[in-house]
């Protein structure tokens, strides 16, 4: 049975050893999925699973059936203590299925985002994993701008969604974010609010907008580590961020949604 991971690092499978300390082997990353896990909890666990089972599928490797077993031994090697930011992993070449066990960042309540409107860089953009190394170059450039992110912009310019986010925004007491036909991630944590909104009654609507629309409204990058973030400030636009009068207790909301993992 696989032991429990208790130092970061990576983790490489296979079905006759499970879980073992080793060196990535393959290149660029087919799939990925990560969340926060915190003392042993995750937020939307099941779905992180069934995104990340999806994506492999959608390679053709590796079998349903080992990817599945990956998964449970993944989840057994998990820390039950401290705040890591895991991420699973399926890489080209090799077709490997790895665990890359990272502490959590400092996570924030806030976010500062570029808004000069960033060329979408990913060439798979339904898909996380391929075009990781491009959107951290985003980021990257992002930071050079004094914002912890950026917004992706198709190039009829209407907004995507960030770097690592979903984009949401509210307009009056509409909850808005992109028509799904624009090429967008599904966010686990997008999804859960979604959700949330159709049982508590609140309208949501697709909308399509240009940046400059976004001009003194609420708006959200939403994804699995940080929650929900409004944006606090913007760079690169003259533009003001509108009041944050819907997240607070929408960020009490999603902090109840962590679960305990399955036991061992």
């Amino acid at each position: 049975m696989t032991q429990p991971a208790i130092a970061e690092g990576l983790l490489t499978w296979s079905p006759e050893h499970g879980l073992v300390p080793g060196q990535a082997h393959g290149g660029r990353l087919l799939v990925a999925d990560s969340w926060l896990l915190r003392d042993g909890r995750v937020r939307g666990f099941d779905r992180h699973r069934e995104r990340f089972l999806r994506s492999c599928g959608e390679c053709g490797a590796p079998a349903l059936a080992q990817a599945v077993d990956f998964w449970q031994d993944m989840t057994r090697a998990l820390p039950r203590t401290g705040e890591w930011f895991p991420r699973v992993e399926l890489a080209a070449g090799s077709l490997e299925l790895r665990l890359l066990l990272r502490p959590a960042p400092a996570l924030t309540a806030e976010v500062r985002v570029w808004a000069a409107g960033q060329p979408d860089p990913r060439t798979v953009p339904r898909r996380k994993g391929p075009d990781l190394d491009a959107l951290a170059r985003v980021r990257g450039r992002a930071a050079g701008a004094d914002a912890d992110d950026a917004v992706l912009i198709a190039p009829s310019g209407l907004v995507l969604e960030a770097a690592s986010s979903s984009v949401l925004w509210w307009e009056d007491d509409t909850l808005c974010l992109p028509p799904p036909r624009l090429p967008l991630l599904p966010g686990v944590t997008q999804a859960l609010v979604q959700e949330r909104a159709a049982r508590t009654g609140v309208r949501v609507a697709h909308r399509e907008r240009f940046l400059p629309e976004l001009d003194g409204r609420e708006v959200w990058l939403v994804n699995a580590l940080h929650g929900i973030r409004p944006v606090a400030a913007w760079t690169g636009r003259p533009m003001t961020p509108g009041p944050a009068v819907h997240a607070p207790r929408w960020r009490i909301w999603l902090e109840s949604l962590m679960e305990q993992l399955p036991d061992r």
